[in-house]
């Protein structure tokens, strides 16, 4: 069976489970967050369209999003304002460099965590991170905390499926609690000892010690969330346990978890992040995805990129249109959900951070349109005043995130 034929059958045995999908969700219409990353960007020229508004043109990448057009807002001339090659695409979701961050009060937190630390309590994952420890970065890079911690990824479908359907063993879960009342302990005496030695520092090892207290709170609140959901029971699995294949065929899958994830209200933030790990061979393409990258306008690296780049718009499409399947209250999973594509990356081949491809779908941002925004100079937008929309939707009070100017208009 060819991979589209495999991938329609998937859909539509997917689509046919949902009515034994238990415990399917809240009552009411949460609002949700989904963001989806890729390494590498797009091939700008086949990404962007020339006419703006909503009579904009299908371009060759966009293309695979015509189902969902009147669904999503296509942006250009968006990004952070940084350099630094494959050493600046962790800053996607936060648009801070990681080693410059020690001196700001929220670090180089990403979005879905700010998002996480308002809305993760009410959910047994705080937030889902899926993506892979292998690539050029050596693991996953796009989530991070407060306190500066890169949150480390769920690498494939088995270990997803397991988290969101699979309960635990009696004795596992007497051991987990056994080791949660452990790590209270050692954090109640680690804090004690931290208040103490905070009367007795210079001003700048307070400093230091404020960052350490933070880190405290997030290891604190990730084990008062593992105590309140221990005992709770996990959703019923709609199907068997899926093998970890490779990044390629497993995309589909991995989509689908996401959007069960959500569903099932097991979490209302999720990242995914396509990396290193994405091998052009499964694809049928004999080269290296980054040496491709470096494509010097080459037609045949170029037209490689673009099979490439396709083939994850059409997954990202399918999962747009699976959530738009999905009934979430009055209206659609879709319509509860802000689901944002794109990259830290905007041209591979000259290791350019600038004029991020950008697409934001549902969650009130289904405008069909394109907007094409002032990239440089005085009146220059940020990507980030786009991100302090977003958190604001998500019920976050703030009005600043990241290296925003404000808010987007």
């Amino acid at each position: 069976m060819s991979r589209s034929s495999a991938n329609d059958a998937f859909q539509n045995k997917a689509a046919a489970l949902d009515s034994q999908a238990a415990d399917a969700g809240p009552d009411f219409d949460a609002r949700r967050f989904v963001a989806v990353g890729n390494l590498l960007g797009f091939q700008q020229k086949h990404f962007f369209p020339e006419t703006t508004g909503s009579e904009y043109e299908e371009t060759t990448l966009l293309n695979p999003l015509a189902d969902n057009r009147d669904q999503m807002t296509v942006y250009r001339g968006l990004d952070h304002g940084l350099r630094g090659g494959h050493f600046a695409v962790h800053t996607f979701l936060s648009g801070v460099l990681h080693h410059e961050s020690k001196n700001r009060r929220d670090g180089n937190v990403t979005l879905d965590q700010l998002i996480a630390d308002q809305v993760g309590t009410q959910t047994r994952f705080p937030s889902l991170t899926v993506g892979s420890e292998g690539g050029i970065h050596g693991g996953c890079q796009m989530s991070w905390t407060k306190s500066g911690v890169r949150v480390p990824p769920i690498t494939g479908p088995a270990d997803l499926f397991s988290r969101l359907f699979v309960t635990e063993s009696a004795d596992r879960q007497a051991r987990r609690a056994k080791e949660n009342s452990l790590q209270a302990s050692i954090l109640d005496s680690i804090r004690d000892e931290a208040r103490s030695l905070s009367k007795r520092v210079n001003h700048e090892d307070k400093n230091k010690l404020d960052e350490y207290f933070s880190s405290i709170r997030d290891v604190e609140k990730r084990l008062a969330g593992r105590q309140q959901w221990s005992d709770q029971p996990k959703p019923k699995a709609p199907f068997d346990k899926p093998a970890d294949t490779n990044t390629v065929d497993d995309l589909p899958m991995l989509y689908e978890l996401i959007a069960l994830a959500l569903q099932t209200d097991s979490t209302r933030v999720a990242t995914l992040e396509i990396g290193g790990s994405f091998l052009p061979q499964n694809l049928g393409i004999d080269k290296s995805y980054h040496s491709l990258s470096h494509h010097g306008n080459d037609k045949d690296a170029v037209a490689n990129l673009i099979t490439l780049e396709t083939y994850q718009l059409e997954q990202f499409g399918k999962f747009l249109t699976r959530l738009a399947g999905i009934t979430d209250g009055q209206q659609s999973l879709l319509d509860s959900t802000a689901v944002l594509f794109g990259s830290g990356m905007g041209n591979g081949s000259s290791h350019s951070n600038i004029d991020l491809p950008i697409v934001l779908a549902g969650g009130g941002y289904g405008t069909g349109t394109f907007k094409k925004v002032k990239s440089d100079g005085i009146g220059k937008v940020p990507l980030c005043n786009l991100y302090v929309d977003i958190a604001q939707r998500m019920g976050v009070d703030t009005q600043s995130f990241g290296n925003s100017t404000g808010t987007f208009a």
